[in-house]
């Protein structure tokens, strides 16, 4: 079998790179907000208090959604701008989730990237169970362990 590089294959075929799944899309995102984690970014104002059809709209330059749309990975897969609507429907944020992690009224007129990063994994469930499991089990370790060690002795 013969391996050749994607771009040599798109000049001879119609081949289509496979759609980035929803978690693919918001990682791909908090990586890009991570990359300069101390980069101030614009919040969207106060977004819970436009109609819907406003609401979608809304756009900021400089702002989290201009990260996530510089991405031409992320242009390519199907983000089609930096509008709070647009945003939505390609990573699948419900309103709250939009809310909490871009809205000015948690942040203020300005967050750093880091902070907004952090704002989606809280927003869109990124802990993983493996993590919850093992903060548990260090908890009872911690408290555990010097009953166990009294025991033993």
């Amino acid at each position: 079998m013969e391996h050749k590089p994607f771009d040599q294959l798109r000049s001879v075929a119609d081949v289509q790179p496979r759609p980035l799944s929803r978690e693919d899309r918001l990682q791909r995102w908090i990586d890009l907000l991570e990359r300069d984690p101390t980069r101030c970014l614009n919040t969207l104002g106060e977004i819970e208090y436009k109609p819907p059809a406003e609401r979608a709209l809304i756009r900021e330059d400089n702002s989290p959604l201009t990260v996530a749309y510089e991405d031409p990975v992320l242009r390519a897969d199907g983000l089609e701008s930096d509008r709070l609507g647009d945003a939505m429907r390609y990573f699948a944020l419900s309103d709250g989730q939009a809310h909490y992690a871009l809205c000015s009224c948690l942040s203020g007129r300005t967050m750093e990237a880091a902070t907004c990063a952090q704002r989606l994994r809280n927003a869109t469930g990124d802990v993983s169970w493996q993590s919850t499991v093992g903060a548990w089990a260090m908890a009872a370790l911690a408290v555990g362990l010097p009953g166990l060690v009294y025991l033993l002795s």
